[in-house]
């Protein structure tokens, strides 16, 4: 569907952008577009986090289970 797209069409479409727009509100709304992707990324990279979190967790768990000390049997004397 895309596959026709020329260097053409995206002057247009940049045209009718501005002309919707106007050149004075083009910088703000870069500015709006750029945060809200760096806020995007930051709860992205903060899920992934979480996700692996408890991996973690279970992994230390099973670290401390292994290296528990075992106790000697009482001795009988």
């Amino acid at each position: 569907m895309l596959q026709n797209l020329t260097g053409w069409h995206a002057l247009i479409v940049l045209a009718v952008i501005i002309l919707i727009f106007g050149a004075a509100k083009l910088p703000a709304l870069a500015r709006s577009l750029g945060q809200s992707v760096r806020i995007l990324k930051t709860e992205v990279s903060e899920s992934r986090a979480d996700a692996a979190e408890p991996d973690a967790q279970a992994l230390d768990r099973a670290r401390s289970e292994s290296t528990a000390p075992v106790l000697a049997p009482p001795s009988t004397s």
